[in-house]
């Protein structure tokens, strides 16, 4: 299910006034058509603001107000014919919002020996799309072209869907309430982050969380959430015993309880301070409470991811941004980095420590105590799962060296196979260049080491994404 408000479009078609007294019915045909556009696009998921069809210079001022009043995601423009583009560079003047071109021409061939030129001006949607685009041009303005029919099953219209996910993706980014609880984990460098450069970039809030916001919260945790959180988990996890690492633990009550209690906890957190996402790390000092609670995380914020508030440790603010983008692609976005490159079966070992997007698991996920985490304070229940089998994607967020954020991503599969039981995620993901060319060229980008790992081919997507967020894409075979 998807979160929160709908993209919101707003449309306008164009046509030439000059043509409405010289063939009867043209502009009552054309309008009919950008209904149907409208319709298909509020079929899609999106909330449509239509300006209507604009067919002089002074229309189109009043078609820009009308879509700048309602603050619109994305504005699509339907060439229903021949317009001149002074008709059509005020109304984009004024909105501030990405500009696609749909040009979806009525049939796919034409009747060339019984054609009017009535009937031809129904169907010469392509006519101005160049004047248009040269006076984009002129005016640095970017744009989008969308060209096909209006005919059902035309390719176009699957574009069109794409540009509505990404709308709705960057939509969701760009509202968004991220919560960072801590600090990045000391010395890790590619993650560090400046919040005002993440407010700017991407619109979202970084909304700045004290480790005693959840303490409180968890210490105050009552009994009969409690047990039903612990319901919650039993109906998802499988319950591991401790199995042949030697720092894995059985799953005692105490165990199990604690990471119940800091769920729920998590859960009113997450309520309070109306959060989308959550980044964290926090260390603890001598098992101290502080400790106790970081320690316990993993459960909850896997929970947490898998109903689309994604959840990331080591305090990396950035791949959390990617995996709340994935997430509203209906692609997952489970926390990953590289785990291993096995260069006799051409894969990629890639998972983490903490949560996972339990969403895209294959099977059921598996509750594993560990008596500590490699490399951080403390002990508890930790998370097993790899992603399903099938397409995936994965999406790095990383920043240049003058502080713009920028995305990289490849398209791989996830296969079958043994993976580790040390209670983290892992799963074997092929890339087409094999792990020594496609590693090479991932880290030839200068990326963080880690990524967000979603089922699906969604690169398609994912350019449109960057596109509208107006940040650098990097996409690697």
């Amino acid at each position: 299910m998807r979160q929160g408000a709908p993209p919101c479009v707003g449309i306008f078609g164009i046509g030439l006034a000059a043509y409405w007294p010289q063939f009867a019915g043209l502009r009552e045909r054309l309008e009919g058509c950008q209904r149907g556009i409208q319709a298909r696009l509020e079929a899609m998921g999106a909330e449509v603001v239509s300006a209507g069809l604009v067919d002089t210079a002074q229309a189109a001022r009043q078609a820009g107000a009308t879509l700048a009043a309602a603050r619109v995601d994305l504005v699509m423009l339907y060439t229903a014919t021949y317009a001149t583009s002074s008709q059509v560079l005020p109304v984009v003047q004024v909105v501030d919002a990405p500009v696609v071109i749909v040009n979806l021409q009525p049939t796919r061939t034409l009747d060339y020996e019984a054609m009017t030129t009535g009937e031809w001006l129904a169907n010469c949607s392509a006519c101005c799309v160049p004047e248009i685009a040269g006076a984009f041009t002129r005016a640095r303005i970017p744009y989008r072209t969308v060209t096909g029919t209006l005919l059902d099953g035309d390719p176009a219209w699957e574009v069109l869907r794409e540009w509505l996910d990404a709308a709705y993706a960057v939509h969701s980014l760009r509202t968004a309430r991220i919560g960072f609880l801590g600090h990045t984990y000391p010395g890790m460098l590619d993650m560090y982050s400046d919040f005002a450069q993440v407010h700017a970039q991407t619109g979202a809030h970084v909304e700045v969380l004290e480790i005693d916001d959840l303490v409180e919260r968890v210490e105050s945790a009552d009994v009969a959430a409690i047990e039903r959180k612990g319901e919650e988990i039993r109906g998802t996890f499988d319950l591991a015993d401790a199995g042949n690492d030697p720092i894995a633990a059985e799953i005692t009550p105490e165990i199990f309880e604690w990471s119940a209690r800091v769920a729920v906890g998590l859960d009113r957190l997450v309520e309070d301070f109306e959060l989308d996402g959550l980044t964290y790390y926090y260390r603890g000092v001598g098992g101290n409470i502080a400790e106790r609670v970081a320690a316990g995380l993993i459960v909850g914020n896997s929970l947490l991811t898998a109903r689309g508030v994604p959840a990331s440790g080591e305090g990396d603010l950035k791949t959390n941004i990617g995996m709340l983008l994935l997430d509203r692609l209906d692609s997952g976005g489970s926390y990953t980095e590289f785990y291993a490159l096995d260069f006799d079966n051409e894969f990629i070992l890639m998972g983490h420590d903490g949560p996972g997007h339990l969403a895209i698991a294959e099977g059921r996920p598996v509750a594993r105590a560990l008596q500590l985490y490699h490399g951080k304070a403390g002990a508890g229940l930790s998370i097993e799962m790899k992603v399903r089998l099938g397409p995936v994607t994965i999406l790095g967020v990383t920043q240049t060296a003058d502080g713009r954020l920028k995305l990289i991503a490849a398209e791989g599969e996830s296969i079958a196979g043994p993976t580790f039981k040390i209670g983290n995620t892992n799963s074997r993901i092929r890339f087409l260049s094999g792990p020594t060319a496609f590693f090479d060229a991932w880290c030839a980008h200068g990326p963080t080491h880690h990524v967000a790992l979603g089922i699906g081919r969604q690169l398609s997507r994912v350019r449109k994404i960057a596109d509208l967020l107006g940040v650098e894409l990097a996409a690697v075979e």
